[in-house]
C-alpha cells in the first residue's frame, strides 16, 4: 500500500498559519491524490482543562485567529476580602464583570461586539494561604480604553458609595505584534504555563480558524530531507513567499514516529512590509 506526503495548512487570520507536513497511507486518504481539499472548520476544543497538546494547539490557533495588534491582554486578581471560595463562584465574578463592560460600552456608544476569550485559572494553597487562589487573563476587544476596562473589575456599588471597591487587581496592556512575541508568546504563555490549573471559555462572536490540506506537493524524500534539517528559515521563506517562522525557538517542529515516518509543523507568520520601502 503506497503512502503519500500530507501538507495541511492551518489558517488563522490573516497573518498567522500552521503547516503540518506528515506521511499517511492510500487507505488513509480522504481525497484522491492530487486533489485540493475544500475549506473545513477547525473544531474547538472542549473549554474546560487545557492539559492535552492538541487542545492548546487548538487554544493558541482560536486566539491568533481573533485577536492581535492593538487588542487588550487584561489580568485581574482578588483581594483576600474577595477571593472565591469555589470555581464557580470565580466564574460567577467573570461573567459579573463582562457583563458591566457591555453596560460601560453601551453607555459610552460603542458600536462593536465584545470578544473575548478567558482563561481562569487556580493555584493549590501554599503557604499561609487558605484556600485555592483564582485568577483570570482575558484577550479581549470592546472599543474601550484601558481605564474603563480595569475600572469595571469592582463590586456593585454600596449606598453612599461613589463608586463600588475595587475587587483586585486590574492591569492590561495593547498587544504589540512582532515576530516573537505578541499574541502568540501570550497564547503560549495561557496555554502551556503548569504551575496553575486553567479552564477557560470565550464569547460566541468568535471567528474559528480553517484548514486545507493538499497531497501533491511533497514526495517521501522531499519530506525526509526537510525533517533532518528543519530549521532552514530561508528554505521555509521560499517554500511559503510571504510568510515566516512566527517563533524561533518553538515555531519549527520535527518528529519520528515508527509507524508513520516523519512529520514536520511550522507556525508561520505574514511578513509585516516596510511602509518606507513602498
Amino acid at each position: 500500500m503506497r503512502n503519500f506526503v500530507r501538507e495541511k495548512k492551518i489558517y488563522c487570520g490573516e497573518n498567522y498559519m500552521e503547516v503540518d507536513l506528515y506521511s499517511l497511507s492510500e487507505y488513509q486518504l480522504e481525497k484522491k491524490k492530487g486533489k485540493r481539499s475544500k475549506k473545513k472548520y477547525v473544531s474547538l476544543p472542549k473549554q474546560e482543562k487545557m492539559n492535552d497538546k492538541n487542545a492548546r494547539r487548538r487554544f493558541i490557533q482560536l486566539a491568533e485567529t481573533n485577536f492581535g495588534q492593538d487588542d487588550i491582554f487584561l489580568s485581574l486578581t482578588y483581594k483576600d476580602i474577595y477571593l472565591p471560595k469555589s470555581y464557580d463562584d470565580a466564574q460567577r465574578e467573570i461573567r459579573n464583570y463582562l457583563r458591566r463592560l457591555k453596560d460601560r460600552m453601551k453607555s459610552q456608544g460603542v458600536e462593536e461586539e465584545l470578544r473575548y476569550i478567558v482563561v481562569t485559572s487556580m493555584r493549590e494553597p501554599r503557604g499561609d494561604d487558605k484556600g485555592v487562589r483564582y485568577h483570570h487573563h482575558l484577550l479581549l476587544s470592546c472599543g474601550l480604553d484601558r481605564d474603563m476596562i480595569e475600572d469595571c473589575w469592582r463590586r456593585p456599588r454600596r449606598k453612599g458609595q461613589k463608586k463600588g471597591d475595587l475587587i483586585g487587581y486590574a492591569d492590561s496592556k495593547r498587544i504589540q505584534e512582532d515576530i516573537n512575541a505578541g499574541i502568540l508568546g501570550l497564547a503560549n504563555y495561557l496555554a502551556k504555563h503548569t504551575s496553575y490549573k486553567r479552564k477557560w471559555s470565550c464569547s460566541k462572536n468568535l471567528e474559528r480558524p480553517f484548514e486545507r490540506t493538499n497531497d501533491h506537493k511533497y514526495s517521501r524524500k522531499r519530506l525526509i530531507q526537510y525533517a533532518l534539517n528543519p530549521y532552514d528559515i530561508e528554505r521555509w521563506e521560499k517554500i511559503y513567499p510571504g510568510w515566516t517562522v512566527a517563533d524561533k525557538d518553538f515555531g519549527i517542529e520535527a518528529k519520528y514516529n515508527d509507524f508513520t515516518g516523519w512529520a514536520v509543523y511550522l507556525k508561520l507568520r505574514r511578513k509585516i512590509k516596510n511602509k518606507l520601502l513602498e
